[in-house]
This record gives C-alpha cells, structure tokens and sequence, in this order.
C-alpha cells in the first residue's frame, strides 16, 4: 500500500474541476464544476502503469459527470478495488439520475472503491448528504476535503449553488436513501396544523412570490422536502412539522428548546420554547434581551458594541443546536443555560461521521449537514449558512467584537457550546481546580488568549510584556490544563484555544 498526502489530491481535483466544461443548455440551468482524480494505492501495479488518472465535468462528453468519465470511459477495464477516489462535488445518489443511469454512488459502490474524499455535499435537500450516506452504507469510507478547500470549491460554484439550492430534484429517487425517519409524512398532521405566522416569515424572508395557500407554495414545500405525499393528500413531514407545526412536540416529543437562568440572587426563570423552530432563535433573544444584563456579573461591564455580537452568537448556536442535532435521541432537548459566568446550549448527538469532535472544537469542521431540510430552511431565512455549521463565522465574530474565542465539550448524549461575555467571565468559568494551577500572572494571560483565539509564543510574550522563555512556560501550561492545543512544530508552532 503506497503512502499518499490526500490534501495533494485534493488541489489536484481542483485544478480539474476548474477545466470544467459547462453544457449547452436552453432552460438557463447552471451545470456544477467538478473535478475527480482516482489514485491506484496498492501493492499491485496498474495495468498500464499508471497509478493516477484525472477526469472533469464534460472532459470526454458534453454533460458527463466526472466521476462516470473517470470510472466508466477512462478505467472501465480496470480493477478498482485498490484506489481512492476524490471528487469535489457528492457524487449523486441511487434514482437522482433519469433511469437507467445509475447514480454516480452506485458506480462508486460497483467498482469496490472502499476510499472517497468528497469536496462539498449537493446542496439541494432532496439529495444533501445522501449520496455520502450510500457510500457510507455500503462499506465505502467517505473523508470530506479540508474546509479552506471546500470553500474555493463552492466560490468556484456560487451560481450553481444558488440554482441548487432552489429547485428540487428533476427525478423521484428510485432506491430512496433515508437519511431519517423524520423525512416521511406524519399521518397524524395535516397542513391545519401548521402555523401560518411561521410560513409568513419564512415566505418573506426567503423571498417567495407565491402564496401560502396557493398550490405552488405547497409544490415548492413538497420538493424542499417540507410536505410529503401521502396518497393523494400533501401532510407535513417529520421535519415539515418540526420546521413550521403550531404544535411540533405532538409527534416529535423530543423538539423544542428548554430555556433556564440562573440569576445571581440564586433565583431562576424558566422558559420553553416548544412552538415552530423556524421562530425559536428569534423569540430567545427577544426574550433574553432584557433579561441578560442582569444575569451578566457588572464586573464584565458589557458595552453595547459587545452586546450585540454576543446576541448574535447565540442566535448561531440556538440555530446550529436545532438544525444539527440527533432527533434520534428521544429523551433529550436541546437546552439553553444562562449564568453569570456564561451562556451554555447543549444540542444532543455526536458530529455526523466523518466529522469529528476535534475538528468542531477546533473550528475546522468541514461543512456537512445532520438533518439538510431543516438546514436548507434555515439557510434561506438567513438564518444559518448555507452549507456548514457557522463554525468559521462565529470564531470569527467572536474575535473580532473582542469577545473569547467559544467553547465545545462533550456531555453525553450533547455537545455543549458555551459563550462567554468577556475573558474575566471565562476565567471564572474554569473549573476550581484549573484556576488553582494558575497564578496571577498566567490568569491575565489566559484571558488575553481566550480573545485572541491562537497565538505563537512572540505574540503572546509581546503582549504580555513578558521574555519568551516565560511566554513559553506559561503556553505550555495551558497545554498540560487542557485549555489550548500546540498546532504546527519548529518555529511555525502555535497554541489554540480549545
């Protein structure tokens, strides 16, 4: 098995994908740009001795996707069972495709392919993340490409994303993927039992002519995969209901938002938030925003211009918290927790594979979608990115309002996001026997960090006003505390805030 550098590949397919030929088409639609390599990885030499072949969108035909021309016209008489594929865009999934042709997945699946990188998810949500699911389930081992990567990929493609992102899938899938049995129609629920206030803000906000009541509406609905035909009747779906039913928790007991604070008298104030979700961001910090500034200790003393991103970052980890969590996990919540020190929104399940928990922790979790209905709403409300978890974004709204870079732990059966409204508030958020490690000196240099995000040992030292053997001590004890992670080696190391 020979050694390889998959981010290599991965600019590799890239440079295909931008040869990219677009098709001849008459109804304005976009085609994507895509590119794939295949990489011969084992003991036995390929035929023709050639252990890496390349292959982009239209290279051989106008319209042929670039994994069919790689696998069927350029290695259809090769045996496959010892490489890697790496394509930049999901490889379609079974039935996305007008019969007979096979989805991409499928002639994934067919070659033995037991390795694939994957550079962004198809956005529309009757495909999103189904492809990868069929890879996944039939034994393929599916790694996503770096997120600096995916985003030139999907610059490179903003206006088929916005096409995508806006129509429904041209075929009814005939080996349906499921990625969760929230996508069928619930026989309990009709279009009655869905708030029309929630379907009026999410017509206006994404910006649609059409009417609620007018059966349009209702078809667009139906191909986002919000209502499900169910005989010769349209019914919400699982996520339908979730999304936009006056009463979601009937059918899915598990939805909703718990919402407690603890005010610094010992006092607390309850709130659930069990309405349609597409309203629940905002109608926590509606309810918040007269609240907070009396649970915040006043020694953080919380200036305006800090308020608001921090209202913001909430709104983002309510959203991420409700979009991305497992609502196969029926005995748990989503919560939000406010004290003095800070805001905590514990979302139940682990990262969706392959996204790992280090990855989120570290804010480079490649974009991908748990639930794509509830995520495509979100998106078109503005109200999440569009592909990804915000991830990039609230690190980077944090920094620069000059707030502490945000913290994930894991809490079985949650992931835990907390915020903090100052580094002072961060500091006493440590854990007792953390705090007790560090003196004076390394406090104040933890709450600098907890701002900045990362730094080198110059940066911190210069801040500090401190010689860099001191600045090193002090990085290093972070290390063995837990609270930063060394990135980089040599001169190039940097410490990070975990």
């Amino acid at each position: 098995m020979i050694e390889f550098k998959p981010r290599a590949i991965m600019e590799r397919a890239i440079e295909e994908m931008r040869k990219s030929i677009p098709e001849s088409r008459d109804d304005g639609k976009v085609s994507p740009k895509v590119g794939a390599v295949l990489l011969h990885v084992g003991d036995r030499m390929p035929d023709r001795g050639d252990r890496l072949t390349t292959a982009f969108r239209g290279e051989l035909r106008d319209g042929d996707h670039a994994e069919f021309t790689l696998l069927e016209r350029k290695n259809r008489d090769r045996a496959l069972d010892e490489c890697v594929l790496f394509a930049t865009l999901e490889p379609c999934a079974p039935g996305a495709r007008k019969h007979p042709k096979l989805g991409c997945a499928e002639r994934i699946v067919l070659a033995r392919i037991k390795r694939v990188w994957v550079g962004i998810e198809d956005p529309d949500p009757t495909v999103a993340r189904k492809g990868i699911e069929f890879l996944s389930n039939n034994g393929v081992e599916v790694h996503m490409f770096d997120r600096d990567l995916q985003d030139i990929i999907q610059d490179e493609n903003k206006e088929f994303l916005k096409q995508a992102l806006d129509r429904a899938a041209e075929a009814k899938q005939t080996k349906e993927v499921v990625l969760s049995p929230l996508e069928a129609s619930r026989p309990a629920v009709d279009w009655t039992d869905l708030s029309i206030d929630a379907l009026k803000a999410y017509r206006e906000a994404a910006g649609i002519a059409e009417s609620i009541e007018s059966p349009e509406f209702q078809k667009r609905l139906e191909q986002q995969g919000v209502l499900k035909l169910d005989g010769e009747s349209l019914r919400p779906s699982g996520f339908g209901n979730l999304l936009f039913g006056k009463e979601p928790r009937s059918s899915t007991p598990q939805a909703g938002l718990l919402a407690t604070i603890h005010y610094p008298d010992g006092t607390e104030e309850v709130r659930d938030f069990d309405g349609p979700q597409v309203l629940v961001p905002n109608a926590v910090l509606n309810w918040l925003r007269d609240k907070l500034p009396n649970v915040i200790d006043r020694r953080d003393a919380v200036r305006a211009e800090k308020s608001d991103p921090l209202f913001e970052l909430i709104r983002e980890g309510v959203v991420n918290a409700i979009v991305h969590r497992d609502y196969g996990i029926e005995g748990a919540k989503c919560q939000l927790i406010v004290d003095a020190n800070k805001i905590e929104i514990r979302s139940p399940g682990q990262p969706v594979p392959p996204i790992t928990f280090e990855q989120i922790q570290s804010f480079t979790a490649p974009m991908l979608s748990r639930n794509p209905v509830l995520h495509f709403v979100f998106a078109k409300m503005g109200l999440a990115e569009e592909r990804g978890l915000g991830l990039k974004s609230m690190r980077k709204r944090a920094t620069d309002s000059g707030l502490p870079t945000p913290g994930f732990a894991q809490d079985p059966p949650y992931i835990v996001l907390s915020l903090f409204a100052s580094a002072e508030s961060r500091l006493r958020a440590l854990p007792t026997e953390i705090l007790t490690q560090m003196n004076e000196s390394e406090q104040a240099g933890w709450q600098w960090l907890s701002r900045t995000g990362v730094a080198n040992t110059p940066q911190y030292a210069s801040a500090m006003k401190l010689d860099e053997r001191t600045a090193r001590r002090h990085l290093q004890q972070f290390v063995k505390l837990g609270l930063t992670r060394k990135v980089g080696a040599g001169r190039a190391t940097k410490y990070e805030v975990v």
